[in-house]
């Protein structure tokens, strides 16, 4: 079964549409600042759906659009005068990030109660991407019982993520570990990554390239997460696996667009709503 990932995210939406009139009567607008310095395809989409879903719920969100040779220092510099305007809630840095700038002082850097996408060690947040996952999860899972532990149930599942990228793999990653969960991670190093994919109940690939996972992989039913994407020959966003090969195979699979995209961004806005809060 194909998962609606616009249906859930409209669902989170209404409900912050609420809070957010809630917070105007207290003159509070949630504010998101997002810094770019990429021209990367997915980030741009990602971007822009930010911007969208964040003023349909009447958020304010500023995109501000650097050169990509921007230094470490001047992004610094940037970010600390964010941090110390009291009516900036949350901050973004867009991921990819140029390679002369430092990833680590730029994550380190941002005020943790406004680090709404959660790469502060010391965030107030989890990452979007990883409670887009969980949601994503949970929807699947509450259909089965309708008195359940969704945590005892991570923990009882053979869950692998495959890709272990600073935006995606890693938060995922972490994120199930702070639940209890084990996963097994597969990148393109892992020697018995065919078997390790066939044992899973729960996959989730977070790479962004075509076919990367495969039909004849796959056990029966298992729940197949699509977080990495990438652009067709005709220019459109695929998952990393070919939706027509795996449909029959899988119990739920997310698919490229509609999937994993439109719940982060309101897991996003989700974190920034409760920063305003805060």
């Amino acid at each position: 079964m194909k998962i609606d990932g616009k249906k859930i995210a409209a669902e989170i939406l209404d409900d912050l549409g609420q809070e957010i009139t809630t917070l105007k009567k207290r003159e509070i607008v949630p504010h998101l600042h997002i810094i770019t310095l990429t021209t990367d395809a997915a980030s741009e989409a990602y971007v822009s759906q930010k911007k969208l879903k964040g003023t349909e719920i009447r958020a304010e969100i500023i995109v501000e659009n650097l050169n990509p040779k921007t230094t470490t220092s001047e992004l610094l510099q940037k970010i600390k005068l964010l941090n110390k305007d009291l009516k900036v809630h949350g901050i973004i840095i867009q991921r990819p990030i140029p390679s002369q700038i430092s990833e680590t002082e730029i994550a380190n850097s941002i005020d943790p109660q406004k680090d709404v996408d959660g790469f502060h060690p010391n965030s107030d947040f989890m990452p979007p991407v990883a409670l887009a996952v969980l949601r994503i999860l949970e929807e699947v899972y509450k259909t089965q019982a309708e008195n359940f532990n969704f945590t005892e149930i991570l923990k009882s599942k053979k869950i692998t993520v495959v890709g272990r990228g600073v935006t995606a793999g890693k938060p995922i990653i972490r994120t199930l570990q702070k639940l209890g969960a084990q996963p097994l991670i597969v990148t393109s190093r892992t020697e018995n990554k065919q078997e390790i994919l066939k044992n899973s109940d729960i996959i989730i690939s977070a790479v962004g390239k075509p076919n990367i996972i495969r039909g004849e992989n796959l056990k029966n039913g298992v729940i197949l997460i699509g977080v990495g994407m990438f652009k067709d020959e005709n220019g459109k966003f695929r998952s990393d696996y070919n939706e027509e090969e795996i449909k029959d195979i899988a119990s739920f699979y997310t698919a490229t667009p509609g999937g994993v995209g439109p719940i982060n961004v309101a897991m996003l806005l989700s974190n920034l709503v409760k920063s305003a809060e805060n």
